[in-house]
């Protein structure tokens, strides 16, 4: 079985990206536009990254990605190689609520306005998931992640 992952990454150029990703994932890393599957390396991963609109403007899809590999340290090793933060989904399923990852290898939840656009997703007005904010209160679905308001830790224990 494979994994599909996608990520965002604060300011960074592909061409930085792609040998960050080859060391964090310690895999070969090919880019979408050039992989043939027929001459792929069994342990290789096909990786498309393009620059969007908006903040976290730098998109990262990794495909084929072994399940043995860990989502959350592998994007803190990117993170970090990259010197940048980095967001990745959450597992409530709102739009608007992501994992932070920073440099240092911590992770901790918040939002971003999304604006749909021919260009796919903007996010813009980044904020923290916090219990001070109303909309993370009670019965939100922030409380039903693993990662709470407030919440921050390490990513090696997180993952």
């Amino acid at each position: 079985m494979t994994e599909l992952w996608n990520w965002r990454i604060d300011r960074a150029r592909p061409v930085e990206v792609y040998p960050a990703l080859a060391e964090a994932l310690g895999r070969v890393v090919m880019p979408l536009a050039v992989a043939d599957p027929a001459r792929l390396p069994t342990y290789a991963v096909i990786c498309d990254v393009w620059q969007a609109p908006g903040e976290f403007a730098t998109i990262v899809d990794c495909y084929g990605v072994p399940e043995s590999l860990p989502e959350h340290a592998s994007v803190a090793a990117l993170a970090r190689l990259l010197d940048r933060n980095c967001l990745l989904r959450d597992d409530t399923l709102d739009a608007t609520r992501h994992l932070l990852v920073a440099p240092d290898g911590t992770i901790r939840p918040v939002h971003f306005d999304v604006r749909e656009t021919d260009d796919g997703e903007v996010l813009g007005n980044q904020r923290l998931c916090t219990d001070a904010d109303p909309r993370c209160r009670g019965w939100s679905q922030c409380h039903r992640s693993r990662w709470a308001p407030d919440s921050i830790l390490p990513a090696l224990a997180a993952a």
